[in-house]
């Protein structure tokens, strides 16, 4: 939760290389105004909803995107609304879509700041349990990822590894 994923995606949009991506960004505002609770709140009807949009934009070639299943993963394990069950089926579900990502790009919410959209929890501790969940999430379905690049520094340092990353592999 704000660690500038949105900000990145939308600076990847102008850059002429990813001319032949579709890039999506997170909805959370139109879900929320449709009555989808959100963070610690969200549901299993909820997470499902944001769990059903992951897997119709893996439906799609060259997509880049601010969300993947593994946010969804985390976000149901930290809902206070859900039960334990619903948690692990819901999990356990999702989990068969990480294999889906050609990459997987973490950005650490270290030394960022929190900015309230409105929308998003601007809770530290919280943001510190999602990050915590979404790395033991990566750790732990690590044989199902292709490629894991963790993220660092400014919007423009960012696009450079990605850059490099991409298009290096394309050579």
């Amino acid at each position: 939760m704000s660690v500038g994923k949105t900000t990145l995606v939308n600076a990847l949009k102008e850059l002429p290389e990813f001319k032949n991506y579709t890039f999506i960004t997170e909805r959370s505002k139109y879900l929320r105004d449709l009555g989808i609770p959100l963070n610690t709140d969200s549901t299993i009807k909820g997470q499902t909803v944001f769990l059903s949009e992951r897997a119709a934009e893996l439906m799609n070639d060259n997509i880049i995107t601010d969300r993947t299943v593994v946010d969804v993963m985390s976000f149901a394990q930290c809902s206070k609304s859900m039960n334990h069950q619903e948690r692990n089926d819901f999990i356990n579900l999702a989990s068969h879509l990480i294999h889906e990502y050609d990459y997987i790009f973490y950005i650490s919410p270290e030394g960022v700041e929190i900015e309230d959209n409105g929308v998003r929890e601007t809770d530290s501790k919280y943001r510190n349990e999602i990050d915590f969940t979404i790395i033991r999430f990566l750790d732990k379905y690590h044989q199902n990822i292709k490629n894991l690049i963790r993220l660092e520094g400014t919007t423009e340092e960012r696009i450079k590894v990605i850059q490099e990353t991409l298009f290096f592999t394309y050579l």
